[in-house]
């Protein structure tokens, strides 16, 4: 087996192919580096730089290296840049997975892991999100993940393709500090850049009907994500998986923006207080995963804490921002 990880030069994409690789899956990676860094690949993997959007250089790659699966996780997902370039966000993400599936199919490739969201269920007012409930994306970039869940299956159907859809809650964290996250888009990086020009971290909004007020969230961190794209491999390498999956990808529990912010307390030792500020729109109440299928069915579950989140991507901070 070969696997071809699209934007494997990225933060998760690099975590999943030092998981592959460490576990002796051979991997080839795929990556235009508009957010990716060759660096962050193990070494020995191959990196071809381009977009899953140039069909015949999907084609060249997969014949050059023998690519008998993929694993696609090359994609725009600011939820916010979405709805200002809503075109630009489906032409990238649903143009560019079906370009990667007419060249899988034409190559022959039998196995597909896709790199979906919890965003395609959209603001649920319900305690625990199991992979049956509604589907109702509040955001261009949501749309383009359940756009792309359903382009998945109908190719998988029409061509033979056995695949895996991965719907990913709030990822955190880092394996070793070289592989952290170097943006600034997401809640623990926000907090680390606040703390680190000596400002306080911001709440927008402390009246939701959560037990502290403050919206509630599943956080995953990044090595756990990794592991789950090698069990979802190897399951469609036994042929375990057959046809199509969709399960969700988090630790089942809730934790709250307030406890989160008490958490990066803890670890950088900045306990300031936090700013509380009008809510932002969108915001659900409260979004948690059930694990239980991704259980069954990849024998995965998560093994790291919050605290194991928020102190390797703080590490990671430092050694990549100085704070």
């Amino acid at each position: 087996m070969t696997w071809l990880i699209t934007g494997g030069a990225g933060y998760i994409g690099a975590h999943v192919a030092r998981a592959m690789t460490g576990a002796g899956e051979r991997v080839v990676a795929l990556d235009d580096l508009s957010a990716g860094v060759p660096a962050r690949l193990p070494e020995g993997v191959p990196l071809v730089r381009g977009s899953s959007l140039d069909g015949e250089l999907v084609r060249r790659v997969c014949a050059e290296h023998g690519v008998t699966g993929v694993v696609h996780l090359a994609a725009r997902k600011q939820a916010a840049e979405s709805v200002a370039r809503p075109t630009w966000y489906y032409r990238e993400n649903v143009g560019g997975l079906a370009t990667l599936l007419d060249a899988v199919a034409d190559a022959g490739i039998e196995r597909f892991v896709f790199s979906s969201s919890a965003a395609v269920y959209g603001d649920l007012d319900v305690d625990v999100i199991t992979e049956d409930s509604p589907c109702a994306p509040a955001n261009p970039y949501g749309e383009t993940k359940l756009a792309g869940e359903w382009l998945v299956r109908a190719a998988g159907r029409a061509h033979g393709i056995a695949t895996v859809c991965l719907r990913y809650f709030n990822v955190a964290g880092a394996a070793v500090p070289e592989l952290a996250d170097t943006g600034v888009f997401n809640i623990v990086p926000m907090v680390f850049d606040r703390l680190t020009r000596d400002e306080a971290p911001r709440i927008f909004g402390d009246d939701y009907p959560t037990p502290d007020g403050t919206c509630v969230r599943d956080y995953i961190h990044v090595a756990d994500l990794a592991e789950a794209h090698l069990a979802a491999a190897r399951g469609l390498s036994r042929g375990d998986v057959t046809g199509d999956l969709t399960v969700n990808i988090g630790r089942g529990e809730g934790v709250s923006v307030r406890e989160l912010i008490t958490v990066i307390g803890e670890v950088t030792g900045d306990t300031r207080a936090p700013l509380v500020e009008d809510r932002r729109p969108g915001d659900a109440p409260r979004a948690v995963a059930s694990s239980a299928l991704a259980a069954e069915r990849l024998g995965w579950t998560a093994r790291r804490s919050v605290h194991d989140m928020i102190d390797s991507a703080w590490q990671g901070w430092r050694l990549h921002r100085g704070g």
